[in-house]
């Protein structure tokens, strides 16, 4: 995230103890509890989102949002919800093919009103 070498970073030190003197400690705690305070916030949030969105969604996790992870978990990883590597069907289950067989040239296929 930061590129920051050891040369560079003894400078900002240095530089924290010019500016701040002898109350670097002080500004150090307060930087540390305003971090604590800020985590705090981001789990409680977090918590209040999983709560709202209720049982259904008990396995939601924010960074599932990031849309490396989401392309990551849902296009390049095996789908496990088909342990056979086919479409759901298992080996002994025919797929839906019309009674007779193939469809001759022109012929339309069966049409079930009630599933539209």
């Amino acid at each position: 995230m930061f590129d920051v070498g050891l040369g560079e970073m003894a400078v900002l030190v240095v530089l924290a103890l010019v500016i701040f003197g002898d109350k670097l400690p002080q500004v150090a705690g307060q930087a540390g509890r305003m971090l604590r305070q800020f985590r705090q916030m981001a789990n409680s949030a977090k918590a209040d989102l999983q709560e709202g969105l209720g049982p259904e969604f008990k396995d939601f996790d924010i960074a599932d949002l990031n849309p490396k992870t989401f392309v990551r978990k849902h296009l390049l990883e095996d789908d496990d919800d088909f342990p056979n590597g086919k479409d759901g069907l298992s080996d002994d289950e025919p797929a839906m093919v019309p009674a007779g067989g193939e469809l001759a040239y022109g012929e339309r296929p069966p049409f079930d009103s009630e599933a539209t």
